[in-house]
């Protein structure tokens, strides 16, 4: 599915767009929309960006609703009510994906965002072909907007399949000679503080094998352990140990 754009209708504080915009960028999305009237972006919205300026530095400003979303065909809105007399399909964040797979992958969507006092209007909700509301506690049911734009976000970014796969960034597991190497050079250190004069000691080397299969170490694992046993010889041999 195409990253949707984001609107935000008559946002108040320029710490809550900042905030929406660096929400927006963790999850792969980079337009957004200010419907007038907005507050002006200054170095507070900039702040709570972080490192989301891009986003911020990209606001199309529309003087209207509507006018914000004639390049869209398909519009969500949001809303903390769900008065089924509007008429328009509720879902939760996670049903949303499920509801936009019904049309074409690469129709322009908008996830349209009310003022932080009072949401969207039953007017502007009517522009929106579905509604999602995030089920809260009654003791606080209402979301700050920028974490509103997170959740939908979220849900979004991982139907998309942006997510990197695990082992992308995962180290795979050492070769059978450097675990060898790892647990012979054990087998010394062990040797030389004295443990193989134990009767257990065949024991225990099948058992730091057994260990080690089951752990599966990284390159960097058996590097860092064989350091470690480095270390300690250099100390037998200086009489630390």
């Amino acid at each position: 599915m195409a990253a949707p754009a984001v609107v935000l209708v008559r946002p108040r504080e320029e710490g809550n767009v900042g905030s929406a915009a660096r929400a927006m960028a963790n999850m792969g999305l980079s337009r957004l929309f200010l419907v007038e009237p907005a507050a002006a972006l200054g170095g507070t919205a900039r702040a709570f960006a972080v490192g989301a300026r891009a986003v911020l530095d990209g606001v199309v400003r529309a003087p209207s609703l509507p006018e914000a979303l004639a390049p869209f065909r398909r519009v969500v809105g949001t809303t903390s009510t769900r008065d089924r007399r509007l008429g328009i399909p509720f879902l939760t964040p996670r049903e949303l994906p499920l509801w936009l797979a019904q049309d074409p992958p690469d129709t322009p969507t908008a996830l349209v965002f009310g003022p932080e006092v009072g949401g969207l209007t039953n007017e502007e909700l009517a522009l929106a072909g579905a509604v999602v509301t995030i089920p809260c506690s009654p003791v606080q049911p209402t979301l700050n907007l920028a974490q509103a734009v997170l959740i939908l976000a979220y849900e979004l970014f991982l139907d998309r399949g942006d997510t990197p796969a695990g082992d992308a960034w995962e180290e795979p597991p050492a070769e059978a000679g450097e675990i060898d190497g790892l647990l012979a050079h054990a087998a010394d250190v062990l040797t030389e503080v004295g443990f193989a004069r134990d009767d257990s000691f065949a024991g225990v080397l099948r058992d730091l094998r057994r260990l080690a299969a089951r752990a599966a170490p990284a390159s960097r694992d058996v590097r860092i352990l064989r350091g470690i046993c480095r270390r300690v010889q250099g100390a037998l041999k200086k009489g630390e140990v």
